[in-house]
């Protein structure tokens, strides 16, 4: 994506103003709300409401396999043009996954220690909740996995909803799409952003649906279940700031210390701009803008890694993103009484990571998690119950990325030789 598309885009972000009666998020927390008082006035009887909610998850699940797998190719055939196939991009994406893998292991691992899931039994309240598990189930080992993640049949594999082979296809064909004749591929290229700007689209519909889906669910589920099953929502979110605080405060300063050439206190210090930036609006994009003015003027990283590594990172670059996913995975695993094996966690943390990939096109990652709880067997069905704190969990994960961001500038700097190379003749200019 080129930069000024990105910055322009952030800017709009920042410039787009709503009645607050209007935004889609406000919508969503009146009818939990009103969900909530429906369920606890009319008791089990307040299922009458299901078929609302029903209706809103079974429209998420028909745009979730097409829009992945369309993002995925878009975003891995971007990969390939322009200094992404040098050292400098082969070092950043590399940076980006294996910070986005360990993201979403210390997730799993901070879910199965804290189980913050643990306490609500919601197996018997999933809708075809043994159909998913048996058609999507984790693999009966690692090897087994590996194998099952390259399609026969990339059709069946598309109209199966296999996460992993659609995700394993589509990123080989993105990829390959940037080896062959540009010219050539420029029109399919053209034609997969155009069909993923036509995906956001039919979500942005759908999303104008979404208080009277989580209306019904949330009548349904307090019917049900009584006030706990708000609860537990509020454990998983403690566990989740404490996993972003972990990675932000000491893994990434870590990073920082051990492998750039900018001190510790002052890269925590420059960027607080950026970051108030980026939970103020929940936009990588937005944030974009000063973080790249933060790095250059402040951190002294050069233009032009600055110009390569912080555009693609606001688009792929998602360790905050890869928290979420993990955790809402082990959360829902443990709420809906699903063994999760080896094979599972591997689907979990490759579909993490991968998915970063496609989230450039995808207007917000609750439909991202979908496909990482479907590859490890996950159910769906109770994910509207996260809908009233999205917000806030975008805004803490979206400052977690453009710090990721940044630390991989200051890191990608110090090892990239066009950075020597350029500050030799400023040095002798500044002696002479």
């Amino acid at each position: 994506m080129p930069l000024n598309k990105i910055v322009s885009d952030g800017a709009r972000v920042l410039n787009t103003k709503k009645k607050f009666y209007k935004n889609i998020g406000f919508q969503v927390v009146v009818a939990m709300v009103l969900g909530a008082l429906v369920g606890v006035m009319m008791g089990e009887d307040a299922s009458i409401f299901a078929p609302l909610g029903t209706f809103f998850i079974h429209l998420i699940k028909m745009l979730v396999i097409p829009l992945v797998a369309v993002s995925i190719i878009a975003g891995a055939a971007s990969l390939g043009a322009g200094p992404s196939a040098g050292k400098v991009g082969i070092g950043t994406i590399s940076f980006f996954m294996a910070t986005s893998a360990l993201a979403v292991t210390l997730a799993l691992v901070m879910g199965e220690f804290f189980q913050p899931g643990v306490g609500m039994d919601f197996s018997q309240h999933s809708v075809g909740l043994a159909a998913v598990t048996a058609e999507q189930g984790a693999l009966p080992g690692v090897a087994d996995t590996i194998i099952g993640m390259i399609p026969t049949n990339v059709f069946e594999a598309l109209t199966g909803g296999n996460i992993l082979q659609i995700l394993v296809f589509c990123i080989f064909f993105g990829i390959a799409l940037t080896k062959v004749n540009q010219e050539a591929a420029k029109p399919i290229t053209s034609a997969l952003n155009t069909i993923v700007e036509a995906f956001i689209w039919m979500i942005n519909i759908v999303m104008l649906i979404a208080p009277i889906g989580v209306f019904g669910l949330m009548a349904d589920s307090v019917g049900t279940f009584g006030f706990q099953s708000l609860t537990v929502v509020l454990n998983l979110f403690l566990v989740y700031v404490a996993a972003i605080l972990i990675y932000g405060f000491i893994f990434f300063p870590l990073m920082v210390k051990f492998f750039s050439n900018v001190p510790v206190g002052k890269f925590l210090s420059a960027m607080k701009k950026p970051q108030a930036l980026a939970m103020s609006t929940a936009s990588s994009m937005a944030a974009l803008p000063v973080n790249i003015e933060v790095c250059e003027k402040e951190l002294g990283v050069s233009k032009s890694t600055a110009a390569f590594v912080l555009p693609l990172g606001a688009t792929i670059n998602m360790s905050g993103n890869a928290i979420y996913y993990g955790l809402v995975a082990v959360f829902f695993a443990q709420m809906f009484n699903v063994e999760l094996g080896l094979a599972a966690y591997v689907a979990i943390i490759f579909t993490s990571t991968l998915g970063a990939i496609g989230q450039a096109g995808v207007p917000g990652p609750s439909f991202l998690v979908i496909a990482v709880l479907v590859a490890a067997g996950i159910p769906i069905e109770g994910l509207p119950l996260l809908f009233a704190l999205d917000r806030v969990f975008d805004m803490i994960r979206t400052t977690l990325n453009i710090t990721g961001d940044a630390v991989c500038a200051v890191v990608i700097d110090k090892f990239n030789p066009e950075t020597e190379i350029a500050a030799e003749p400023v040095q002798v200019k500044a002696n002479s």
